[in-house]
């Protein structure tokens, strides 16, 4: 099949079976596709529709997402996860606001030089925003392109994601490239499904090599199992006499970066030094265990509900703190764990 025939097939089919009514379709303006893209990164569709309607009825501009407070843009993230997604949204948002006036770039290689744009990020924005050709490789694209040509090997490893990039490359037309952006993604979440693809619906079946060779079920070759490490921590459910809670807002970088979560510490022993709060550790009741999982390891947390002598003392000058008021939250982003606790134990 030529790089001819392989667009118009999945151009015909998107025209047919394609998704057109997505909430971000309804303007195909870089905004839109942009926060759309970022949200869609390691997210379905079905899970980031909600997200995706309620930021834009929040932020309907680059600008008002620019003017935002970190926290605001962060809690109305919770819950999607991978959250330096949403830290570089609003760096990016700022500078596009402050220094570009607003206007997106419109070439691929300055797209891709903003905070959190990768090259499959900004070739889908360039693509739809501007109908300029730039080709993509996302989850879908890979599994679709690494199925039709038989592309042995972990897609993520170097050697095999340049001959999908060159392949993705080829296949991209110079006409309709927005629309076939949009078809490859939908190709490859609604027929060419990790498993159980739907082979007999796809228009690119009669000449895919994997379908062929009976090898579907195989590729793309998965990634290479590791053993995750285990970590451990002591997350305390400190709570005033109004029965709100402390939280703290964890460093800008790394796990949570920005995000506010309950005091952890290594040992109860350490809390009462690590707060500056007086502690009545008899009073210490140990609750079930959580264990939320990384991509790099999985976190066994271990909340504990303590008891301060003197609830009404500041805490903390290290670290920014508040008073959280379950019945009446704050506009402030929340680790998803520590969401969920609150909610099972903060009553």
């Amino acid at each position: 099949m030529t790089p001819e025939q392989f667009h118009t097939a999945v151009l015909e089919w998107f025209d047919r079976h394609g998704r057109h009514d997505l909430p971000w379709q309804a303007e195909k303006t870089a905004y839109f596709t942009w926060i759309s893209e970022i949200m869609l990164q390691q997210t379905q569709v079905k899970t980031v529709i909600p997200y995706f309607q309620r930021f834009v009825e929040r932020f309907p501009t680059v600008h008002d997402l620019a003017e935002a407070e970190q926290d605001e843009v962060l809690h109305l993230w919770t819950g999607l996860g991978y959250y330096a997604r949403a830290r570089n949204l609003h760096k990016t948002a700022r500078i596009v606001s402050e220094e570009l006036d607003g206007q997106f770039p419109q070439t691929l290689e300055a797209m891709e030089a903003l905070p959190g744009i990768g090259r499959s990020t900004a070739g889908a924005i360039i693509s739809i925003a501007t109908g300029q050709r730039a080709a993509i490789l996302d989850g879908n694209v890979k599994r679709v392109l690494a199925r039709f040509y038989a592309v042995e090997g972990w897609p993520g490893a170097p050697a095999v994601m340049k001959e999908l990039w060159a392949l993705a490359e080829r296949n991209t037309p110079h006409q309709r490239v927005g629309d076939y952006t949009q078809a490859m993604m939908d190709l490859g979440a609604t027929l060419c499904t990790r498993s159980k693809p739907s082979c007999l619906l796809c228009p690119l079946q009669a000449a895919c090599e994997a379908r062929a060779l009976n090898l579907t079920d195989r590729l793309p070759s998965p990634r290479p199992k590791k053993v995750l490490p285990v970590k451990q921590t002591l997350m305390l459910l400190i709570q005033n006499e109004q029965g709100e809670v402390l939280l703290q807002q964890r460093p800008p970088s790394g796990i949570w970066g920005g995000l506010w979560s309950l005091p952890e510490v290594a040992d109860l022993r350490d809390a009462t030094a690590t707060l500056g709060l007086t502690l009545d550790e008899s009073a210490t009741e140990v609750l079930e265990p959580l264990r939320h999982t990384f991509s790099h390891y999985h976190l066994d947390i271990t909340p504990a509900r303590v008891t301060p002598k003197d609830p009404t003392n500041s805490v903390m000058e290290g670290a920014p703190s508040l008073w959280y008021n379950v019945d009446q939250p704050a506009n402030i982003g929340l680790a998803a764990p520590v969401k969920r606790l609150l909610e099972r134990y903060a009553s």
